[in-house]
């Protein structure tokens, strides 16, 4: 069964326009069809179209559950944005059907792009979500200073990391040194690398200078390839248990 999205479900059970419109414009949807809605915060609900309008299709509740996430440590993902804002669009999308709790673009000394458009992305968060089948939307944060994000972080209960290409700070292999249970940060950096004052002031907050192994890897790939890397060690520690 088709998703839709609508945050406020609970205290306003009407479609948003854009939802509503590929309800009953797209799908044609009549009343009296069932369909399921989710809220972005975990909640999932079965309704009944009650009125098939295009700007604001209204529902009824039949039935709430709760869809909890795959994974239980909370994760975090902080990136530099590329230039080409495809990429960063990709990494939200393919982020969001792994399962991320958090999305951060942040603004760097080398950054190459210091503004990102939060609405498009947000329509993506939305897209992946509801095709991924979850219920919980990312928390999305944009254009965030470096190093109002690093101080943020020392009031997370988290372990931290740092990917970092400079071979002359000591870095660890990140898939040898998460252990799967820790709520977790990641930090990658733009395409030019971290400055040598930013990656003093992470490793002095806390982050631990990792590497993704050998290869050197775009930052969107370095970023889906700590978030996979992040899952597989939670399951890996989850069926160990």
């Amino acid at each position: 069964m088709i998703r839709f999205y609508a945050p406020d479900i609970e205290s306003d059970p009407v479609l948003p326009e854009a939802e509503s419109a590929h309800c009953v414009r797209v799908l044609r949807m009549r009343e009296g069809d069932t369909l399921e809605i989710v809220d972005g915060k975990g909640g999932l609900y079965s309704c009944v179209l009650k009125s098939a309008r295009p700007k604001a299709a209204e529902v009824e509740i039949t039935s709430k559950s709760t869809l909890d996430r795959h994974w239980k440590p909370e994760i975090i993902i902080a990136v530099a944005p590329t230039k080409n804002t495809d990429r960063m669009e990709w990494l939200a999308e393919k982020a969001t059907e792994i399962g991320v709790d958090k999305l951060v673009f942040l603004n760097c000394e080398r950054s190459v792009r210091k503004t990102t458009k939060p609405d498009r992305i947000e329509k993506i968060l939305v897209s992946a979500m509801k095709q991924s089948l979850k219920a919980l939307k990312p928390e999305l944060e944009v254009d965030v200073p470096i190093l109002e994000f690093i101080d943020d972080c020392s009031k997370l209960d988290a372990i931290k990391y740092v990917g970092y290409c400079d071979a002359s700070v000591e870095r660890r292999d990140f898939s040898a040194c998460y252990s799967g249970q820790e709520n977790v940060v990641i930090l990658i950096g733009p395409e030019g690398d971290f400055s040598p004052s930013e990656i003093k002031a992470a490793i002095s907050a806390g982050f631990i200078p990792v590497t993704f192994g050998d290869t050197r890897l775009r930052t969107e790939t370095a970023a889906l390839f700590a978030l996979c890397a992040t899952h597989t060690l939670i399951d890996r520690f989850e069926s160990g248990r």
